[in-house]
């Protein structure tokens, strides 16, 4: 990949998980992160990683626009 997408992902509140998913014919979890209110993470699609589940309240922002992921609650 020479133009890979990165992704804003900004906690709404505590515990926000987001999860890798791997590329291939079988997609499986590779990474997961937890995150508080108001942590930013940045994240990238690679040759790895071709999706991201994200639960919980979170701001997801990138280059196709903004967003909002439900509580988990």
């Amino acid at each position: 990949m020479t133009n890979p997408d990165y992704i804003i992902i900004e906690a709404q509140e505590d515990g926000v998980h987001v999860i890798g998913l791997t590329r291939g014919t079988d997609t499986k979890f590779h990474h997961s992160e937890k995150l508080d209110a108001g942590e930013v993470m940045i994240a990238q699609f690679t040759e790895h990683t071709s999706a991201m589940k994200i639960r919980g309240k979170a701001k997801i922002i990138s280059a196709h626009g903004i967003v909002e992921s439900g509580s988990k609650k």
